[in-house]
């Protein structure tokens, strides 16, 4: 499956019926965390033994193409990494899959170059586990 077709959305509550969809996304994280591998040997144990802890889902950055008008995707995050409030996101695949998490958002804009677009990078520092929602065929 290609990754074309991904959509990154989210709500501007936790009660609001539908997430909006932000426009411009380029390249997405990738989704799951490493556990922390835990040593809990025993004594009387012949090797170490260790369980799984709490995960950890590292950098989530999405970025996305720069474009600053009044309803873009970069004035929607900017204004909700101001707000430093937590909002519940949802990533779309392709195959309908669907990835929701409650997050705090950062924006920074990407340097530039000759003959270079202009990004920006919305980093989530995530506020939940990840939910997989599955298709439903």
């Amino acid at each position: 499956m290609l990754a074309n077709g991904i959509k990154l959305g989210y709500k501007e509550t936790a009660e609001a019926a539908d997430f909006t969809d932000l426009t411009g996304l380029k390249e997405v994280p990738e989704l799951g965390s490493d556990p922390e591998k835990v040593d809990n040997t025993d004594l009387a144990a012949d090797v170490k033994q260790y369980e799984m802890g709490i995960g950890d889902a590292g950098d989530m950055e999405y970025k996305f193409k720069y474009v600053n008008t009044a309803n873009s995707s970069y004035r929607k995050l900017r204004t909700a990494a101001d707000s430093k409030k937590v909002y519940p996101f949802q990533q779309t695949m392709p195959d309908g899959t669907k990835y929701q998490f409650d997050a705090q958002v950062n924006v920074k804009v990407g340097g530039g170059g000759v003959n270079a677009a202009i990004e920006f990078t919305a980093s989530m520092a995530l506020q939940s586990k990840i939910t997989v929602v599955d298709p439903t065929e």
